[in-house]
């Protein structure tokens, strides 16, 4: 499957708004508010709104104004909507900063740093696309990598400049625990999980023997050389978590993972196998009907008429041009497949023209059929129906209906049957015609059409219909 660029603007909202939600609800339940003086007050709301303006001003220039400037590249509005922007946030932030004192004057440097921060990151982000990705470069893999290492680089440089506000438990939330639960999950799903999806259950047992004694040893000694007997509960907690919460609940994820890819690559194979049976369909379509066109000019040449002869020459160059031009097509106007059958006929009837014991009725609407459906569906069915309804010895007849509505077609086909005729050469074929327009149905319009099929000793009827 090919690499693609991961969706990192709408990555880059969700990580941002993490920080802030975790921000606003860590100074929440800091202190309760009821116990708070006025200045104790100020500082606490400052604390809430002015990460909420922060991330408010995040989502209307990252996700809602670049982005619409890139797509439509009008300046004059960027620049005026990120100059409202900039303004509106700077005066809420800077009045709830200068009101809980953050800040002597209106200046606030934190508020700048931001601005900077900011700046910086898309700087190397644009370096990165154009080392990476433009220039026919395309390292996708490692531009993924890199650009999620750099989230990560920015939300700390942030977090360090915004320490004030956003507190002690977010910047360990984020500087620590966030990466260490990030590296326990990769060290499982690369060195233990998958060990035990290749069988090597011994290697995989031997590596979480090893994950669980380096953090034992790691608390054992922050207990010996800070004398702090607490350290050794915190390491046998965390041992407990890994084998009990963590490492299930990211190897229940990874078998989900696992079986999503499965599916994909089964469903990859059946799309390129439904392909190919399409492909190789048409290509044996085509040919027969060819034949058989061909077929029903040498009868007409045989009764030495020019004038009809030099008609049905021209009847099959407009079926000719169809199948060279349209016939490859995924999807054709239903008003160039009507056109194609009315030419069949056309041609066909030219054959039997003055044959008094051969009736051909075409009954079709006036009106112009709209819509789009896949080439040659619906000749195979007529086709077949000269096939074996015409004899010029018995009574013949066959009947063709066709009906364009809103959103379908449907086709109604009744001939006669005379199975010992031999006069056609055609009577020996194989007849895939019927049996391939059947399979591009069923690849094409599942469940969206409607086939039925009756014979009996005197006549074969047959009723098409699709929904476009």
């Amino acid at each position: 499957m090919k690499e693609k660029i991961l969706p990192f603007r709408q990555i880059e909202w969700w990580v941002v708004t993490f920080l802030f939600v975790s921000i606003v609800l860590s100074n929440v339940l800091s202190s309760p508010i009821f116990s708070l003086n006025y200045q104790q007050g100020t500082i606490y709301f400052a604390k809430i709104f002015i990460p909420l303006i922060f991330l408010a001003t995040f989502y209307l220039f990252h996700i809602k104004v670049f982005p619409n400037y890139l797509k439509d590249g009008r300046t004059a509005k960027f620049i005026i909507y990120t100059i409202l922007i900039f303004l509106g946030s700077f005066i809420g932030i800077g009045a709830f900063s200068m009101n809980a004192r953050f800040s002597d004057d209106f200046i606030i440097p934190f508020y700048f740093n931001s601005l900077v921060i900011y700046a910086g990151y898309g700087a190397l982000i644009y370096i990165l696309n154009q080392l990476l990705i433009k220039n026919e470069n395309n390292l996708v893999y490692a531009y993924n990598i890199l650009r999620s290492i750099l989230i990560y680089i920015f939300v700390v440089i942030f977090l360090i400049q915004f320490q004030r506000i956003a507190g002690e438990f977010v910047a360990i939330l984020f500087v620590f625990i966030i990466p260490s639960l990030f590296g326990l999950v990769f060290y499982n799903f690369f060195l233990i999980y998958g060990m035990q999806k290749q069988n090597r259950k011994g290697e995989a047992t031997a590596y979480l023997v090893l994950l669980l004694c380096i953090i034992a040893g790691i608390f054992i000694t922050i207990a010996i050389v800070e004398n702090a007997g607490e350290a050794l509960i915190a390491g046998l907690i965390l041992i407990i978590a890994i084998v009990a919460i963590i490492f299930p609940i990211s190897n229940f994820f990874f078998r989900k993972y696992d079986n999503y890819l499965g599916q994909l690559d089964s469903l990859t194979v059946k799309v390129d196998q439904g392909t190919a049976n399409l492909a190789f369909l048409r290509s044996q379509i085509n040919p027969h009907f060819l034949f058989n066109a061909l077929n029903t000019l040498y009868g007409t040449a045989l009764q030495e008429k020019g004038e009809r002869t030099a008609e049905g020459i021209q009847k099959l160059g407009d079926m000719m041009r169809f199948m060279l031009h349209e016939n490859n097509q995924d999807r054709i106007q239903v008003a160039r497949e009507k056109e194609y059958l009315v030419n069949y006929v056309d041609l066909q009837n030219l054959r039997i023209k003055d044959q008094e014991n051969i009736e051909i009725v075409f009954n079709r609407s006036e009106d112009s059929c709209t819509g789009e459906i896949a080439p040659m569906l619906l000749i195979p069915f007529v086709e077949n129906a000269f096939k074996h309804g015409i004899s010029l010895q018995k009574k013949s007849w066959v009947k063709i209906s066709l009906r364009c509505l809103d959103g379908s077609v449907h086709l109604d086909v009744n001939n006669s049957i005379h199975r010992s005729n031999e006069e056609d050469p055609e009577k020996k074929a194989s007849g895939i015609g019927l049996e391939n327009v059947k399979q591009r149905l069923q690849l094409l319009y599942p469940n969206k059409h409607e086939l039925i099929i009756r014979e009996n000793e005197l006549e074969y009827f047959v009723h098409l219909s699709v929904k476009l």
